[in-house]
């Protein structure tokens, strides 16, 4: 099952305008994504949520790196070889821009759904 794709801007101002609580559920959906994108089994969208309030936002740093490792494995099916988006969303989730994180990551992640990979590499 391919995800349907998320409009990144509208994705950023609902975030804004809710005070993150509409990142909360941008995170839960971008892991599951990523996981069916990657053809993967891992830890489940709400599961990574809930760890991520009860470790105070540490998990969510972990989450973020993971992420990043995810969208190279994906990059990586169409000759695109990456090996730093990791630690790229690493760094921006300790500098407090996770945000930046979930849109790279969906704009990633629509450009797989809709096949531009293979006519851009």
């Amino acid at each position: 099952m391919i995800p349907a794709q998320r409009n990144v801007a509208i994705y950023v101002i609902l975030t804004i305008v809710t005070c993150g609580i509409f990142g909360i559920y941008w995170m839960m959906v971008l892991n599951d994504d990523a996981l069916a994108a990657a053809g993967e089994s891992g830890t489940g969208g709400g599961t990574v949520v809930i760890l991520t309030l009860v470790t105070c936002g540490i998990y969510g740093i972990y989450w973020a790196y993971q992420l990043g490792q995810r969208i190279d494995r994906i990059n990586a099916r169409y000759g695109r070889y990456t090996d730093n988006s990791g630690l790229l969303y690493l760094l921006l989730d300790i500098l407090g821009l996770s945000i930046v994180v979930y849109a790279v990551a969906q704009n990633e992640l629509n450009q797989y759904y809709t096949g531009s990979y293979a006519n851009r590499y």
